[in-house]
């Protein structure tokens, strides 16, 4: 990745064998820091940002929940963060998917996975 003079990032990646392409994206900020400075911290955010996202979609469908009054979003929200942390906790060699379906359809599972310290 490449940090343009104008403060602009500009991602580089090679799809295939054959054609490079590049992304310029702008940021607004109040930093006072330049672009070289503060493009790494924007990617590493980023980065952490979408593989949680991806995570939360594939695993519980986060993208399909149509909570949307009140508190229940986040709420909802804080469960989902919980559950996929005592998900990440079990050590046998499942996908975190099927560890979340082996844990609704089998209670001494659910309960090994909380009484997990």
């Amino acid at each position: 990745m490449e940090d343009a003079d104008d403060g602009a990032a500009k991602p580089t990646s090679t799809p295939g064998h054959y054609k490079t392409q590049t992304e310029t994206r702008f940021y607004i900020t109040s930093l006072t820091q330049s672009a070289k400075q503060v493009g790494p911290a924007i990617r590493a955010h980023w980065c952490v940002e979408n593989g949680l996202h991806w995570v939360l979609d594939v695993v519980f469908r986060d993208d399909d929940c149509r909570l949307r009054t009140e508190n229940a979003p986040i709420n909802f929200t804080a469960i989902k963060h919980m559950a996929l942390n005592f998900l990440k906790t079990v050590p046998e060699k499942l996908s975190l998917r099927l560890k979340r379906k082996a844990a609704a359809w089998d209670d001494e599972f659910l309960c090994s996975i909380l009484a997990q310290r």
